[in-house]
C-alpha cells in the first residue's frame, strides 16, 4: 500500500520496499552489492531519527525527510558516528537518489526532492591515483614462471586482467563466448548494470590466449559457449573463480615480484592493475572520450579523476611544451583583438 489510509499520504515503507527490492534490481540493474548500500544509507538515516529525533521506526514518514532533519543527520554522522567524510557523503548521495525516485513516483514528493538535491556532502581531500610503474608492472605480469598449469592459468589471468583495463568481476564471469581471437582481437566484458562494452586486445596478449585456451579450452569449437575463460576444478568440472581467489592470485605474484622489484606497494588490490591500464593509455596520449568507453564509464567526470593526478613529471612536460623560449622576443606585439581573442573575452 503506497499511501496511508488514515491520512491519504505517502508511506515510506512501501515506497522504499518498492525501491530497494523492485526498482533498483529489475529497472536500473544494480548489483546485489549496490543496493546493500542504498539499504544501508536509508537505515542510518532511519538510526538517526530514533537516536536523536526519538522517531519510533514503525512511525517514520516522509515528513521526516525534510531538509533541517538530513542537515542534522549529515551532523550527526559526522560529529557522533565518526563517519569518514567520503562516507557521509555517499550515504546522503543514497537518500538523495532515493527521494528522487519518489518524487517520479508522486507528485507530492517533489518539492522534498529538491529541497533535499541542494544539499551537499562534506568534501575529502583527494588522494594521488595509486598505479603502478613500468617495472612493477612487468613484474607482477611476470611473477608466475608458467611451470605447472596453475601458474600459466594465473600469468594469464594477470595479463588480461591488465590488458583489458578490467574490473575483476568482469573478468571472473567472462565465458568463451566473450572471447574473439580474429584479427582484431577482442573481448567482451559484462560490467556494472548488466552492461557489456567491447574492449580490443593487443597482439602480444592474443599469442598469450592462443597458447592458454589450447591447454585449457582445446577443441574449443566443441564446448559450451557459458564455459567460463578463468576456472578451477570442482568434482571434475570447469567452476567459475570467484573475486577473492582472483584477488590471492595478484597477491601471491606481487610477493614474487618485490624480489626484483621493491618498490611494489605492500597493499596491492586488483583495481590497481585498471587504474594502471588507463594511466599507461593518458601517458600514450590516448583521448579522454577513447579511455572512457574503454573503461566502461558512463560518466566522463569518472574518467576524468584519472587525469586530475597527473604525476609532477607530466605536469612538467605539459608545461615546457607549452612554453615558448624566453631568450627570443615576440616577432610582434599581439593586437588588441587578437588578445581579447586568446583570453576569450568575446
Amino acid at each position: 500500500m503506497r499511501r496511508d489510509p488514515k491520512g491519504d499520504t505517502p508511506n515510506f515503507f512501501s515506497f522504499a520496499r518498492e525501491y530497494l527490492h523492485i526498482y533498483l534490481p529489475t529497472v536500473q540493474r544494480r548489483s546485489p552489492k549496490t543496493i546493500e548500500a542504498y539499504r544501508i544509507s536509508l537505515e542510518c538515516f532511519l538510526d538517526y531519527l530514533a537516536e536523536r529525533e526519538h522517531v519510533e521506526r514503525a512511525d517514520v514518514s516522509f515528513d521526516d525527510f525534510d531538509r533541517q532533519h538530513l542537515k542534522a543527520w549529515l551532523a550527526w554522522m559526522s560529529d557522533q558516528r565518526h563517519y569518514a567524510p567520503k562516507t557521509v557523503a555517499l550515504r546522503l548521495s543514497a537518500v538523495k537518489a532515493f527521494l528522487t525516485y519518489c518524487s517520479y513516483e508522486d507528485l507530492t514528493l517533489v518539492a522534498l526532492s529538491q529541497a533535499a538535491r541542494a544539499l551537499r556532502g562534506p568534501t575529502s581531500p583527494r588522494k594521488p591515483i595509486e598505479y603502478l610503474s613500468e617495472a612493477e608492472t612487468r613484474a607482477v605480469l611476470a611473477a608466475f614462471g608458467g611451470y605447472t598449469a596453475k601458474s600459466r592459468r594465473n600469468r594469464m589471468l594477470l595479463i588480461l586482467l591488465y590488458d583489458a583495463a578490467a574490473r575483476v568481476s568482469e573478468i571472473t564471469d567472462l565465458t568463451l563466448q566473450g572471447l574473439c581471437l580474429a584479427r582484431p582481437g577482442h573481448v567482451t566484458l559484462t560490467g556494472k548494470g548488466n552492461k557489456t562494452r567491447i574492449v580490443p586486445l593487443t597482439a602480444r596478449t592474443i599469442e598469450h590466449l592462443e597458447v592458454y585456451l589450447a591447454e585449457f579450452h582445446p577443441n574449443t569449437g566443441t564446448l559450451s559457449a557459458t564455459r567460463p575463460l578463468f576456472y578451477s576444478r570442482h568434482h571434475g568440472q570447469p567452476s567459475q573463480l570467484s573475486t577473492d581467489t582472483v584477488a590471492a592470485v595478484l597477491k601471491q605474484a606481487a610477493r614474487g615480484a618485490r624480489a626484483v622489484c621493491p618498490t611494489l606497494p605492500e597493499q596491492i588490490h586488483c583495481h590497481v592493475l585498471r587504474k594502471t591500464k588507463a594511466m599507461d593509455l593518458y601517458q600514450q596520449g590516448i583521448p579522454l572520450p577513447i579511455i572512457m568507453r574503454l573503461l566502461g564509464h558512463e560518466n566522463v567526470s569518472t574518467t576524468a579523476a584519472f587525469y586530475a593526478f597527473a604525476t609532477v613529471d607530466m605536469m612538467r612536460q605539459a608545461v615546457e611544451a607549452a612554453t615558448p623560449g624566453i631568450d627570443h622576443p615576440a616577432a610582434r606585439e599581439l593586437t588588441e583583438d587578437k588578445l581579447e581573442v586568446l583570453c576569450s573575452l568575446r
